[in-house]
């Protein structure tokens, strides 16, 4: 496959990306199963670790989207506790999203390919002054570094990263409003949903532990702390809505048939085996996508 070629050929359906951290492995594996057999979507939507799947997928590139949630962790630059009392995060954020990704990087990102796809890219984060979820675009994304500390943004998680500012206005990880960017794909127009999850089937999200914590950490930002404290009911009815759509088939729907690691996992052997779970699953389900996507 040449991943230079930036035509696209799925114009009814969105593509979706849900957020997890490093449960994300997992899903690396579907990106490139969608890359390896040339299945280009013009709409693709991504919040926190999906944000970093829906760029690499646009930029076509598939050793990246493997590496990102595996290789990465086994540098030192990656995190930990040390990057933690120094302030970076215990994931060292700056690195991993500003650094990695530029020319001569562990990980360069092909920014050149990526604004050569006419795909349209919403990124999502939240805003902690006014808790509200916002999405940028991808057209209007006109370096890589702003590409990429967008991304980051996207992944803010509060506590382990640290907040980042944006044309003035501080933003954290999307994934706290809901983590599955349905909402602006419906706002695009589409009907049709390719949505690529992290959790299992059975998987609803309970309150969030440590009231008390949350209280303190966000009692600057009342609004923040709005959206945490209701961010399960609002990740659960999406998760209704998602399963309403599969059943009348407007939806295809990416369920990790089991997630062996957890969305702060470091050991490098076991993002491998959980992206390879994730390839082995994505290929096994290749032609139930082409069926829905009548390819």
């Amino acid at each position: 496959m040449d991943r230079k070629k930036t035509e696209n050929n799925i114009f009814d359906t969105a593509l979706i990306f849900e957020g997890g951290g490093m449960r994300a492995s997992y899903t690396a594996g579907v990106v490139n199963v969608l890359l390896e057999n040339e299945l280009y979507f013009d709409f693709v939507a991504g919040i926190s670790a999906g944000a970093s799947h829906s760029v690499n997928y646009l930029s076509r590139d598939e050793q990246r989207a493997r590496r990102c949630f595996t290789e990465i962790v086994k540098s030192a630059d990656f995190g930990g506790k040390s990057h933690m009392l120094r302030g970076n995060g215990y994931f060292n954020a700056h690195w991993i999203y500003e650094q990695t990704g530029l020319p001569g990087g562990v990980l360069p990102f092909d920014f050149d390919a990526f604004c050569q796809n006419p795909a349209k890219l919403r990124i999502g984060a939240v805003n902690r002054q006014s808790g509200e979820l916002i999405y940028w675009k991808g057209e209007d994304m006109h370096s890589l570094q702003d590409l990429m500390r967008k991304v980051r943004t996207s992944s803010t998680i509060p506590f382990f990263m640290p907040p980042i500012d944006i044309d003035g206005q501080v933003y954290v990880d999307g994934g706290l409003a809901g983590g599955i960017a349905l909402d602006v794909a419906k706002q695009a127009g589409y009907e049709k949903f390719f949505i690529v999850r992290t959790r299992t089937r059975d998987y609803r999200k309970g309150p969030l532990k440590h009231e008390k914590l949350l209280r303190w950490y966000f009692k600057k930002y009342p609004e923040m702390l709005k959206i945490m404290l209701k961010r399960h009911e609002k990740y659960n009815a999406t998760l209704d809505e998602i399963e309403r759509l599969e059943q009348q088939k407007k939806a295809y729907v990416f369920i990790p048939r089991n997630m062996p690691v957890d969305s702060m996992e470091r050991d490098y052997d076991k993002l491998t085996k959980c992206y390879e779970m994730g390839y082995r699953q994505a290929k096994d389900e290749l032609p139930a996508w082409k069926a829905f996507l009548k390819r």
